[in-house]
């Protein structure tokens, strides 16, 4: 199972990540731990939204889909 998932700051909650996973515990102590660059400043995170997909092109085509200004509207509007 592949996973899209939004996190958003717990102490900055303007600030969101959209990232793709096939273990989301193991990701969200990643990031809150510091392992990641891009969402270090920020931590900690809490999962904000996820969704599923059993064909990981379609979830890579839905990660990108989210990072690009359209998605990002997007997920303002209904997540």
């Amino acid at each position: 199972m592949y996973c899209v998932y939004i996190l958003q700051s717990i102490n900055h909650p303007e600030h969101f990540y959209v990232g793709l996973t096939t273990d989301l515990n193991r990701r969200l102590a990643q990031h809150n731990n510091g392992a990641s660059i891009h969402t270090n400043k920020f931590k900690p995170w809490k999962v904000r939204t996820t969704v599923n997909f059993d064909d990981p092109a379609k979830a890579e085509d839905f990660e990108k889909y989210l990072k690009s200004g359209s998605g990002r509207a997007f997920c303002k509007k209904h997540f």
